[in-house]
């Protein structure tokens, strides 16, 4: 089959599974898996050749991990260090002991083959178990950070277990590079991303397109989970190392609503194509022994990371949750198995189990989780994490960082109130950022970086940019999607205000009014005018327009009717400073 009808084949499996799981409340994941074994080999055979379509979906992963990346500040990630070592050391040792025992004791096989399987099958899916993470609202929850700790450190440990199952190996060649060279890599790796990336970035910003941009992502991550596979590390290593030096650059939220989209096809590829690998010819002839394998391997890994997270301060529900969402085995056990396999170390009817029940394991996942989720919240309203408040999250935005936005940006740094602010002039960015603050890269018009940049979670939006139609995109994007925002927008004259206020903004400031009228304050007071006086005269002004503006408004007045009025206002205006002198005349 073609290209473009095999494209055709998973689109389609993709748009009916996942809605149909979705409507039975069965999470998106477990529709991938069903619509992957469907058209798969062990039932339709409608896409050939899985294996390679599965080595293709892993660039979902590898985009994932840059995400993850993107969001884990150098500081951040050191202050979780003892939680990766500890907490997911923790449970890669004990799983893996406990599984390998219980295979070796069991199934009587040997010491290594037992070995091997315990290790493959202790690694967490890092797709499955984090998308389920936000699915239920906990990646960012301390559970949740413990729960990715794990799946950190696994990530960690791939090279090694694969290291050792080629030492194990009687046939063991090295073949891969020299160590220097992964050495060499990861130091690369670094000097390129501390000194040479933001650069990059804003010479494609400034003489680049939209497109370009989007490219540029992709050639970042592409090119670094590369370099890094070819000097024998992991690929999802290396984009997972790239995204956590771009961590603290302007650019951050636009490169991951970039990469986005691709993230998520591929990462549903992912899943369709684990379900095209699963062998169900070995569930029709030994269903027992392979359902409860599954089983029992979820039991294993949900009570031993339980016990851990226990072990570390995490209340009974929350530990459980986290647990049964990383009690899988992982998309790397598949990964194990194929070198086990080819360094003839058993043989491949046991990879192909192997495989099987870590499918199943994954397919049971997610319907448990949910399952535990309902129970929960029946007895314990209201639910656990839908109402939580993500507290690092900045609940004021500035949409526009030139000298208009500049000032309030001010005043909440020296109040200690986190903001985040975005533009779309790089060099202004790189300016502003010399002197402290914190401002990223992305045009407010778009939605999704908007939503990127943590719209659902503020409270206020400021609208201080120079352009009045990306003004106005943005409050009526702001307003439709988010209407409970609070939105104060800057405006260069009344006609600006008036779109506003059609929009349901009422908070508009006009960025010269209140300059001018200071400066007619002090141009009275030189005059010869006492400054009560001055004063006087500039709140009879002041009010006096706001109420033509309130009246336009109210009226709905186009540009002829605006005009009309204003030659009214002025006569009105005249009228109230005579009266005004005739007041003070009278006293």
């Amino acid at each position: 089959m073609s290209v473009l009808g095999s494209s055709m084949i998973f689109l389609a499996a993709a748009v009916v599974a996942v809605p149909i799981f979705k409507k039975l409340k069965l999470g998106a994941i477990l529709g991938y898996l069903a619509a992957g074994v469907i058209i798969g080999p062990s039932v339709f055979d409608w896409v050939n050749d899985p294996e390679t379509i599965l080595h293709f979906a892993e660039l979902g992963v590898v985009l994932l991990l840059f995400v993850i990346g993107l969001e884990l500040e150098p500081d951040k990630l050191w202050k979780m260090r003892s939680q990766i070592l500890f907490t997911g050391g923790g449970q890669l040792l004990i799983s893996s002991f406990i599984i390998a025992l219980s295979v070796y004791l069991i199934l009587s096989l040997s010491l290594v083959t037992s070995l091997v399987v315990g290790l493959a099958v202790a690694l967490s899916s890092t797709a499955f178990a984090i998308q389920l993470m936000n699915e239920q609202n906990i990646l960012r929850t301390p559970p949740g950070q413990q729960g990715f700790s794990i799946l950190l450190m696994q990530d960690l440990a791939v090279i090694p277990i694969l290291l050792l199952v080629e030492a194990l190996s009687s046939n063991a060649a090295v073949d891969g590079p020299q160590w220097w060279v992964s050495v060499l890599a990861i130091v690369a790796v670094l000097v390129i991303g501390r000194f040479l990336l933001n650069p990059f970035l804003r010479l494609v910003s400034r003489y680049g397109s939209a497109e370009i941009m989007t490219a540029a992502a992709l050639l970042i991550v592409m090119a670094t989970a590369l370099g890094m596979q070819e000097a024998g590390l992991s690929m999802g290593m290396g984009a997972f190392v790239a995204g956590i030096l771009l961590a603290n650059s302007s650019f951050k939220h636009q490169l991951e609503t970039e990469i986005e989209p691709f993230k998520g096809l591929l990462l549903g590829l992912f899943f369709i194509a684990i379900g095209m690998n699963l062998d169900l010819s070995l569930l029709v002839s030994e269903p027992v022994f392979i359902v409860s394998a599954a089983i029992l391997l979820v039991v294993i890994k949900t009570a031993v990371i339980y016990s851990i997270l226990r072990l570390s301060g995490q209340t009974n529900t929350d530990s459980m949750r986290v647990a049964l969402m990383l009690s899988q085995g992982g998309e790397f056990a598949f990964v194990v198995m194929a070198q086990a396999g080819a360094n003839s170390l058993f043989d491949v009817q046991i990879a192909s189990q192997v495989t099987l029940i870590v499918g199943l394991s994954m397919a049971f996942t997610s319907p448990i989780v949910i399952f535990h989720s309902l129970l929960f919240n029946s007895r314990n309203c209201p639910a656990v994490y839908d109402s939580a408040s993500e507290t690092d999250e900045p609940q004021v935005i500035i949409a526009g960082f030139g000298r208009f936005g500049q000032i309030s940006g001010r005043i909440l740094a020296a109040n200690h109130i986190p903001f985040t602010a975005l533009d779309k002039d790089a060099e202004q960015i790189e300016f502003v950022r010399k002197f402290g603050n914190k401002i990223f890269y992305g045009d407010a018009c778009r939605l999704d970086l908007l939503k990127t940049a943590g719209i659902e979670h503020a409270r206020v939006l400021l609208i201080a940019v120079d352009d009045p139609e990306d003004a106005q995109k943005i409050a009526s994007l702001v307003c439709e999607h988010y209407p409970k925002i609070r939105i104060i927008a800057r405006a260069h004259n009344r006609i600006e205000s008036m779109k506003f206020a059609e929009l349901g903004v009422l908070n508009y400031v006009r960025e010269m009014f209140e300059g001018s009228l200071r400066a007619a304050r002090i141009l009275l007071k030189e005059y010869g005018f006492t400054e009560a006086e001055a004063e006087n005269m500039a709140k009879v002004f002041s009010d006096h327009d706001y109420m033509l503006l309130e009246r336009a408004i109210e009226h709905n007045m186009d540009e002829p009717q605006l005009i009309e009025s204003s030659k009214q206002g002025r006569a009105e205006l005249e009228s109230l400073f005579a009266e005004d002198e005739r007041d003070i005349a009278s006293h």
